[in-house]
């Protein structure tokens, strides 16, 4: 589909939908999504049946960007931190990157073949470069018995030393290392192997953790240092909606944690930061209990209302990258608690 005009909204529900249609976008861009559990079948009676019917009949594609956003950055927590003036700093529950290290000893006139054809096979790849590898110089020893065939290299050969009726070769070797997905790693350790002239070749396989910079909420300060009462005011000024405070309205707030959404699960990450203070939404009753034991104050803001913020935020992207299209933020309230 060709697109001219982009409606950008939280939800995808069936009045939005409409709305896209209405205005003549083609495509309706949101944080949640329009299918969240799988769908067999549809039945117009269920209400995202009934909105993906909509969005076919007026010929409106829809795009989420749900989990993505909570831990990108910027993302959802960003937007969220933003609106409050809190200055977003590092991630509540920081994401990390499974990946793997591969290692082995090459002959250094052999380190290019085993190089390229591990590179082929998945490795070295690290963020937008290719082929990323490292090496050290170093000397090997091997001692081969009677029923192998060694690949000799005399001429490389730092020295020989016998033990017994066999020779011990120190040999030059490279340590070669390359950062693997652990998806590729088979493959890549085949490759290695097809690719090195050693009859046994050493390969040894790391499992690295590395945290990524992403991830769910957003640790920060405040300008400077107010009260729990004066941060709930704050929310509901700028976030709208009824915030519920937890914990003693005069404890001095300056560490600010917020998690956009349904961040309640993360309240022990809050706690482990130090936070003076949890902004979120979809709090739950054992869940504020916590909060009140360890002194932290905990301010339910709505789900609806910390992720809006993320909306203004995800349709000025949108125009950045995308300028031939117009685009447009939904009108249509969305809120299910609103006016309640």
């Amino acid at each position: 589909m060709e697109i001219s005009r982009v409606l950008v909204a939280l939800d995808p529900t069936i009045e939005v939908i409409r709305e896209a249609g209405e205005k003549g976008a083609e495509l309706l861009v949101t944080h949640h999504p329009l299918i969240f559990d799988p769908l067999r079948g549809l039945d117009l009676s269920r209400p995202a049946a009934a909105a993906v019917a909509e969005a076919i009949g007026r010929g409106v594609a829809v795009f989420a960007c749900h989990t993505n956003a909570d831990v990108a950055r910027p993302g959802v927590s960003d937007a969220l931190a933003e609106a409050l003036e809190i200055a977003s700093g590092p991630a509540l529950a920081p994401q990390t990157e499974d990946k793997i290290k591969v290692v082995s000893f090459v002959p250094p006139d052999a380190v290019h073949p085993v190089l390229e054809a591990m590179a082929t096979a998945g490795a070295g790849v690290i963020g937008g470069y290719d082929v990323c590898s490292f090496r050290s110089p170093g000397i090997g020893t091997i001692r081969p018995s009677v029923a192998t065939k060694p690949k000799t290299r005399r001429k490389k050969a730092a020295s020989s030393r016998s033990r017994g009726t066999r020779k011990v070769n120190e040999v030059e070797e490279d340590r070669l290392e390359m950062i693997v997905p652990r998806e590729s790693v088979t493959a890549v350790v085949e490759a290695l192997r097809v690719a090195h002239p050693y009859e046994e070749p050493v390969v040894d396989v790391y499992a690295l953790e590395t945290r990524s910079g992403v991830g769910y909420g957003r640790v920060g300060e405040l300008p400077k240092p107010t009260t729990a009462a004066e941060l709930l005011a704050s929310c509901r000024e700028r976030l709208g909606g009824t915030p519920r405070l937890v914990g003693d309205p005069e404890q001095p707030t300056h560490l600010v944690a917020v998690c956009a959404g349904s961040g309640a699960a993360l309240l022990a990450d809050a706690i482990t930061a130090n936070a003076d203070a949890f902004v979120t939404g979809d709090v739950k009753h054992h869940q504020a209990l916590d909060a009140r034991a360890a002194g932290l104050v905990l301010i339910d803001a709505g789900h609806h209302a910390t992720e809006w913020p993320f909306v203004e935020h995800l349709a000025a992207r949108l125009v950045k990258l995308e300028q031939e299209a117009e685009v447009l933020i939904s009108e249509t309230a969305t809120d299910p608690f609103r006016g309640a």
